[in-house]
C-alpha cells in the first residue's frame, strides 16, 4: 500500500472513531443504552456499537435521525461533511458490507471468481487491474486494502457460519500468472480447514447446473432475517422478499448437492496444487 493510501485510511479510521467516540456520548448522556438505541431504529445493537468504536461509518441518514432523537443541535450531521472522502465502494454496495460485516451466516455461490472473503492480496490486486477501464494504481491499492480487511469476518472471537461454492472455472483461471495462481490455491486449501466454514467445488462437466443465473450471496442477520444479494455490470440489489430468497435459498441448496463434498474439494485442491 502506498504512503498516500495509508496516510488516507489513517484518517478516515480516526474520524470514524471520532464520530462514534461523539455518538457513545451523546447516546449516554440521553439514557439509552446500545440496545435501546438500536431498537428505536430497527437496527442491530451490533451495528451500534460497531459505528461507536469506530468500525463501522455513520451514514447521514441515521446521522439526521440520531441528531433529532438526542438532541445534539445537528452535531452528528455536521460531524460527517469533515470525513475524509471516501470513494472505494458505490453506494449500491455500502448496504450489504454492513450486512456481511454484522452476519451470524454467510452463504456464497461464485462462478467467475474466488469469492471475495476468500481471495489473497495478489489475486484481489489482479482482480482490480482486471477492471476495464482501467483503475489507476493508488486507487487499486485502496480496494485491495478495504478487501483484505473484510477476511476479518471469517477470524472474529464468534466467526459467521460460513458456506462457499465456487465453480471449478474460476479456480482454474490464472488471474495475475502462476505465482498467484498457486497462492491462491493454497489460500483456498488453508480456508477449506477452518471451522465453522464450509468450502465446496461445483465440478466442470455436470449435466445439471442450479447456478446458471450467476453468482449470489445469502445472509443470516444477528435478528435472523435472511437477505440475498446479487451483482450486475451495473449495480447490485440487497433481496429482502421473502419469496425471492427462499428461491435463492433452494438454488443454494441444490448447488450444494450438485458441488463436491468438502472433503472432496480439499482433495482437488491438493490436485491442482500438485498440477500448478
Amino acid at each position: 500500500m502506498s504512503t498516500t493510501t495509508r496516510s488516507r485510511a489513517r484518517k478516515n479510521a480516526s474520524a470514524m472513531r471520532m464520530v462514534g467516540a461523539l455518538l457513545a456520548i451523546f447516546r449516554e448522556a440521553s439514557g439509552y443504552t446500545q440496545r435501546s438505541l438500536a431498537e428505536r431504529f430497527v437496527v442491530s445493537e451490533q451495528q451500534i456499537a460497531s459505528i461507536e468504536q469506530g468500525r463501522r461509518p455513520l451514514k447521514p441518514d441515521l446521522a439526521e435521525l440520531l441528531d433529532e432523537l438526542l438532541d445534539t443541535k445537528g452535531v452528528l450531521s455536521e460531524a460527517l461533511k469533515y470525513m475524509p472522502e471516501v470513494d472505494l465502494v458505490p453506494l449500491w454496495a455500502e448496504e450489504y458490507l454492513d450486512r456481511e460485516r454484522e452476519a451470524i451466516a454467510i452463504s456464497w455461490y461464485e462462478s467467475l471468481l474466488v469469492p471475495g472473503l476468500l481471495q489473497t492480496e495478489a489475486y484481489a490486486r489482479a482482480v482490480f487491474r482486471s477492471r476495464v477501464p482501467v483503475y489507476d494504481e493508488d486507487k487499486i491499492e485502496k480496494l485491495v486494502a478495504a478487501r483484505i480487511e473484510r477476511r476479518e469476518i471469517l477470524h472474529r472471537k464468534v466467526p459467521p457460519t460460513a458456506s462457499f461454492v465456487v465453480w471449478e472455472a474460476a479456480l482454474r483461471d490464472r488471474l495475475g500468472g502462476r505465482k498467484v495462481y498457486v497462492e491462491q490455491l493454497r489460500h483456498l486449501r488453508e480456508y477449506a480447514d477452518l471451522p465453522g466454514l464450509a468450502l465446496q467445488v461445483l465440478p466442470l462437466g455436470r449435466t445439471s447446473h442450479a447456478g446458471l443465473n450467476g453468482p449470489f450471496i445469502l445472509l443470516e442477520t444477528p435478528e435472523h432475517q435472511r437477505l440475498a444479494y446479487t451483482e450486475t455490470q451495473r449495480g447490485s440489489q440487497l433481496i429482502a422478499n421473502p419469496d425471492e430468497v427462499g428461491i435463492l435459498t433452494q438454488k443454494y441448496a441444490m448447488l450444494r448437492t450438485q458441488a463436491l463434498n468438502t472433503e472432496d474439494t480439499r482433495d482437488l485442491l491438493d490436485r491442482l496444487l500438485g498440477e500448478a
